[in-house]
């Protein structure tokens, strides 16, 4: 009875102290530039990007960095739209992903013309 019951505390105890579930899904913010990822695990499904008030013909692409330097470009330059919710102006521009990423690597977004990249990362 007594290898039982430790058998029982030993499984119990190793599923509290097991990993958190993974987790892709963030926001970042870096003055007017935001970005917001959604997934789960390592798997990012979408991104997206915004830019406070309306820019006319404003792009937007998404980049992945490990490290603190850049690895590669993830999606291409693409036109955002301008949406207004509850009186707040913004650009807009989504991603649909779908893909795996490395742990600790970081999505981040850029506008063409502006100097700021916000950066979401990418844990277990």
């Amino acid at each position: 009875m007594r290898k039982i019951m430790c058998a029982a505390v030993s499984v119990m105890a190793l599923g509290c102290l097991g990993q958190a579930p993974a987790n892709a899904s963030g926001t970042a913010d870096d003055g007017p530039v935001g970005i917001g990822v959604i997934g789960e695990g390592l798997r990012v499904r979408e991104v997206r990007a915004t830019l406070d008030g309306w820019e006319a013909g404003a792009r937007a692409r998404v980049s992945l960095w490990k490290g603190g330097s850049y690895v590669r470009m993830v999606r291409a330059w693409k036109y955002t739209s301008s949406k207004e919710a509850r009186g707040y102006r913004h650009e807009y521009a989504a991603w649909k992903i779908n893909q795996n990423f490395p742990h600790r690597s970081q999505l981040c977004v850029e506008f063409r013309g502006h100097d700021r990249r916000p950066c979401v990362t990418i844990k277990r």
